[in-house]
């Protein structure tokens, strides 16, 4: 039986338990989604304080949920590779550099967002 018939045979409520499961995993196991999911609470926090607009909520959860998307990208090629080869080669190497830059660059332009966004409100807090 193909993978494809495999997945399938499942119901689709089993197709949401599955993606619960490899997001609970990546919370247990990977240190920097946790990092994610602690800064993520702390953003979400400071803009119902700051009450913030609706296209700044917009951008607050396109930045939180696009890390944590690219998060778990990044923890599947990292286990894929491992899963390939436990030998060093430059090509496992680079795929798992790439698709951590990959996660570099959005958290990079998340912080943009958050500072974007926040800046001037805290700034008229003094």
């Amino acid at each position: 039986m193909s993978m494809d018939s495999q997945d399938k045979s499942f119901p689709l409520i089993s197709s949401f338990s599955f993606a619960f499961s490899g997001i609970l995993l990546a919370l247990r196991t990977e240190r920097n989604m946790r990092i994610h999911f602690i800064s993520s609470i702390f953003v979400l926090l400071v803009s119902f304080y700051f009450s913030i607009t609706k296209i700044e909520w917009v951008f607050i959860l396109f930045a939180i949920g696009g890390m944590f998307a690219l998060e778990l990208l990044n923890t599947a090629i990292e286990r894929v590779v491992d899963l390939v080869t436990a030998e060093y080669h430059p090509l496992a190497k680079q795929a798992k550099d790439l698709a951590a830059g990959a996660v570099l660059i959005y958290a990079a332009l998340s912080v943009v967002i958050g500072i974007v966004i926040f800046l001037p409100y805290v700034l008229n807090l003094f």
